[in-house]
């Protein structure tokens, strides 16, 4: 008997197996720069798969496990959150996918001046400069379409920050002195706002990211990292080298597979931090002419990638700390003028990186191996920021 269960257990497993189809599903996301709409694009056919109307342009943001999508409109007040469709459950040996049509979520959070938006292990904080406030939500409560937030108030408004971080809120504080100007550092509060311990100094603060188990706020005179403290998040400066020339960081991204940064430091430079050095945790990497925007890559960890405004993509090797390639992709698009014109913005989707054309209305699909142009998708208006979702997981027939 026993025997007869095993051989109908191996037979039911064997047929559940052969059911199985390997699937891949990419989303690319993209905002309009002038038109209140957001454009889902199957990234695998090219084909358009909605397009979702909102209330102003928006800079858009992805949560880590794919299946929502942030559309932060500040000039509109308001972050509206999209179902990406696309979601994935790990099985230890293999990874299921699930693919259904992208919708909006039911989720508006209104406010002054929305800005800064920060997912921290599930939970989204996002900032509105108009208020001091920071609007706090899971990403389990979005997927309900609910709007169940908690508020945690700074003591001014400010263009400011927030990061749920566990039981504790990390909070920028506002220059009192100056209130129009940036932080002057990070303050540790309970999940209700109240103090925890005094100021970390950290002057001209804009800019965060994480990277692993650790987070980084750029200030003026370094960086201050974040890890798990005893209780409390500890936290420490880790100071510009006396190498680098004057300037300071103020856009950080956290490397995926490696542990890194990758910040802006001046018009024409980028640099990369390790965060776990002391000495020697910064390398400069100088560009051919001034950067637009820059990316990491989260399948191939060694590599990031830089727009410049000469209209060529660098490819980034962040373990040599030199740029590998150089790709010729659009007409050039001067940094002079406002800094929030249209301009090209750079995503990463499986072996494709995909860079908006906002002035020719199209996408640039960059082959990721080859570091050759395979071809263009043409998109309505002038599609701007962008963000993919996706990956590749077994569907089983029947469910």
């Amino acid at each position: 008997m026993a025997s007869a269960t095993a051989i109908a257990l191996f037979l039911s497993l064997s047929t559940s197996a052969a059911h199985a189809e390997e699937v891949t599903a990419w989303r690319l996301f993209i905002s309009d720069h002038a038109d209140p709409k957001v454009t889902v694009i199957d990234a695998v056919d090219g084909g358009k798969l909605d397009t979702f109307k909102i209330k102003g342009p928006a800079s858009l943001h992805r949560s880590e496990s794919g299946r929502t999508v942030f559309a932060v409109q500040g000039s509109a007040g308001v972050v509206t959150g999209i179902a990406s469709g696309i979601s994935f459950e790990d099985h230890g040996e293999h990874g299921d996918i699930d693919v259904e049509a992208p919708k909006l979520a039911g989720l508006e959070i209104t406010g002054k001046k929305p800005s800064h938006f920060v997912e921290h292990d599930g939970d989204f904080a996002a900032f509105f400069d108009g208020e001091g406030v920071a609007r706090i939500i899971s990403e389990k409560v979005v997927l309900e379409g609910k709007s169940d937030f908690r508020e945690v108030k700074t003591d001014a408004p400010q263009h400011g920050v927030a990061v749920a971080y566990g039981s504790h809120v990390l909070l920028s504080e506002p220059n009192r002195e100056k209130p129009d100007e940036l932080p002057v550092g990070i303050r540790v509060a309970d999940e209700a706002g109240a103090p925890i311990g005094g100021i970390h100094a950290c002057p001209d603060l804009h800019g965060e990211a994480s990277s692993g188990n650790i987070l980084a706020f750029a200030c003026a005179t370094g960086l201050l990292v974040v890890s798990h403290g005893d209780g409390t998040p500890a936290i420490r400066h880790l100071p510009y080298a006396d190498s680098l020339p004057d300037g300071k960081t103020t856009t950080l991204i956290g490397g995926r597979g490696l542990q890194y940064f990758l910040g802006n430091y001046g018009a024409d430079k980028v640099v990369l931090i390790d965060p776990t050095l002391e000495g020697d945790a910064f390398r400069l990497i100088s560009l051919p002419t001034r950067r637009v925007h820059f990316a990491v890559d989260p399948v191939r960890a060694k590599y990031a990638y830089v727009f410049t405004e000469d209209g060529q993509l660098h490819q980034l090797d962040v373990v040599k700390g030199e740029i590998a390639s150089s790709l010729k992709l659009t007409d050039p698009y001067s940094m002079d003028g406002h800094w929030s014109e249209p301009r090209p913005r750079v995503a990463v989707a499986g072996d494709r990186i995909v860079v908006t054309d906002p002035l020719k209305g199209v996408l640039h699909l960059v082959d990721a191996t080859s570091f050759e142009k395979t071809g263009d998708i043409a998109v309505e208006g002038k599609p701007f920021n962008i963000v993919s979702v996706g990956g590749s997981g077994q569907t089983h027939e029947g469910e």
